[in-house]
């Protein structure tokens, strides 16, 4: 009996812990995500994109843009937190945080419905504050409807190829390649992921116009781009080591598709 209580009181005090409470907010939001997958809210949402620069930034929309969570890399990569109730376009919410455990990637909150348990809205911000994108709800319509989004999984053997293409590339921490597309403008980009935030990594015949988050270099005949919301340094980091550059092993990998420069 002595020993039971014991065991009881320790259960009651771990629950009470912070890496405990964490775990229930993570499992809490990886739940949400999950049902974004089969179920969304519909209505009227703002739509802010600030990096990478547009013309106008702010659009009006029926439904917030698709985030290809991984949630065993969002896991891995995250801290989450509930920040507690915060009402979205005068529905029950519950905003989350996440922070990065290592390097300087995006932070993220995304509020999530506490009746249909989906998203109202996110935002992404640099890790000094800075927003860089947000959506949000301003109506929404009176029941979510049903969607069918996937997230195709990482094909086996491909950051073994990615390195063989690369070598000497650095993965900014956190991050893993999830696909390739063959670029409609010339070359091959491969998509980074840590589960939340993207990164692309072009092989190209030509380079890329200099902004903030985007860094280059000339390998032999190609030019090597990664770009993406992290610092330049980051990006200017993971490709400085590349010692050769050759799209050919991935060409397995590779599926049709389009991509601005």
């Amino acid at each position: 009996m002595v020993r039971r209580a014991a065991a009881l009181l320790g259960a009651l005090l771990a629950a009470s812990l912070p890496g405990h409470a964490q775990a229930g907010d993570a499992d809490d939001l990886i739940a949400a995500l999950k049902r974004a997958r089969t179920l969304a809210a519909r209505g009227q949402a703002e739509v802010t994109v600030l990096f990478p620069p547009r013309a106008v930034p702010t659009r009006v929309a029926a439904a917030l843009p698709a985030v290809p969570v991984r949630p065993a890399l969002l896991l891995k990569n995250f801290g989450v937190v509930s920040a507690g109730p915060q009402p979205v376009a005068g529905r029950d919410a519950v905003r989350f945080d996440l922070t990065p455990k290592v390097g300087g990637a995006a932070h993220w909150s995304l509020w999530i419905d506490r009746a249909w348990n989906v998203p109202l809205a996110f935002e992404e911000r640099r890790a000094d504050g800075t927003v860089v994108r947000r959506a949000a709800f301003l109506k929404v319509n009176a029941a979510p409807v049903k969607v069918a989004l996937t997230v195709p999984a990482a094909p086996e053997g491909l950051r073994a190829a990615l390195m063989r293409s690369l070598p000497g590339l650095s993965l900014p921490q956190g991050f893993t390649p999830v696909s390739v597309k063959v670029r409609a403008a010339g070359g091959t980009e491969v998509t980074l992921t840590d589960g939340l935030n993207v990164l692309a990594l072009v092989v190209a015949p030509q380079n890329v116009r200099g902004a903030p988050g985007v860094a280059s270099r000339r390998v032999g005949n190609v030019f090597v781009w990664l770009v993406g919301n992290l610092p330049d340094a980051t990006l200017r980091s993971a490709l400085a080591g590349v010692r050769r550059a050759s799209a050919d092993p991935l060409g397995t990998f590779a599926l049709p598709g389009d991509s601005n420069p």
